[in-house]
């Protein structure tokens, strides 16, 4: 159990500790001075019981106002989610209208606003290289606003994403090393990765990457934004053709253990929202106490006041 105010609770044990002693002792002082002139305790012990029930409801308020509360453990939809954008040239293409770009940022809103506010959710841009626009955040406009402003630049890789994705869920830098060992980021099973991509990957390491990523518990929902048909698109200076890589999506999804999403429509990226499923977590939330415990203090010094005037006729 966890308090608030801790010091309410002290001072309210204190004041219930002092009336306590305040009730022994003016008992004692009646007992004796009746017991002087040969007369009874009037109502006998019984009286004492509603001083009892009075000072113990007194003490149960002290509690109450401290703020109690239990952890228990609760079911939720929870977790975090990062966006992983394309901004890569390529993405300039109108195979998929109005641009790529435009139809994967208008997927990503609507994924966005089907979240529960249970849901952290970040932005990573990324291109050669990846810029994380937006952190893991419970507040959406973020993520929201940082979508609303990528524009296209660049060339392609695939593995900085997932590298700059994991880095913005542990919140510390991901690399991969020299050797093929996979460095060890902990595991957050709770975490998905969604990449909006035309699959055109100009870097190395896609595998490994994704590798860190299937070892840390890290889904990959991979969207192929584009046309397996393609479409020419203006780079620096020149006309380049580029089409969608479905097979390299489909690769990272696989081994993450996410699932590959095509949509070759700006109507079919609009559903994307509904069809990836984040996992159920149990997190320990605080359940306030302080209502039940006010309700049985009043029960208390309801009880006690009653049974004191029924027993020796005056409340205290």
């Amino acid at each position: 159990m966890t308090l608030s105010s801790p010091l309410l609770l002290a001072v309210g044990l204190l004041v219930t500790a002092a009336l306590a002693w305040a009730a022994v002792v003016s008992a004692r002082r009646r007992t004796a001075g009746l017991a002087a002139v040969g007369l009874a305790v009037p109502g006998g012990g019984r009286a004492h019981r509603g001083i009892g029930l009075t000072i113990a409801g007194v003490g149960v308020l002290a509690v109450a106002a401290a703020g109690p509360a239990a952890m228990v453990p609760v079911p939720r939809t929870a977790g975090t989610v990062v966006l992983a954008i394309d901004v890569s040239g390529s993405m300039g293409a109108d195979d998929v209208a109005p641009t790529r770009l435009a139809a994967a940022q208008r997927a990503a809103r609507a994924f966005v606003a089907a979240q529960p506010d249970s849901v952290d959710i970040g932005v990573v841009a990324f291109e050669r290289g990846a810029l994380t626009t937006a952190r893991p955040d419970a507040d959406h406009s973020i993520a929201l606003a940082a979508v609303d402003r990528l524009k296209v630049s660049g060339g392609t890789s695939l593995g900085t994403a997932i590298l700059a994705s994991l880095s913005a869920i542990t919140g510390r830098p991901v690399a991969l090393g020299r050797d093929d060992a996979a460095p060890d980021i902990g595991y957050w099973p709770s975490a998905t990765i969604v990449m909006f991509s035309d699959g055109q990957n100009q870097g190395a390491d896609v595998g490994r990457a994704a590798a860190v990523a299937q070892r840390a518990g890290v889904h990959v929902h991979t969207v192929g934004v584009g046309t397996a048909a393609g479409a020419t698109v203006k780079v620096d200076g020149y006309h380049l053709r580029t089409s969608l890589d479905a097979d390299t999506l489909t690769l990272i999804a696989r081994t993450t253990g996410g699932a590959y999403h095509p949509a070759s429509d700006a109507a079919r990226l609009d559903g994307i929202a509904g069809t990836i499923d984040l996992r159920l977590t149990v997190s320990d939330e605080p359940l306030p106490l302080a209502g039940g415990l006010i309700g049985l203090a009043l029960a208390l010094l309801t009880a006690g006041a009653a049974l004191t005037v029924l027993r020796s006729g005056r409340v205290i």
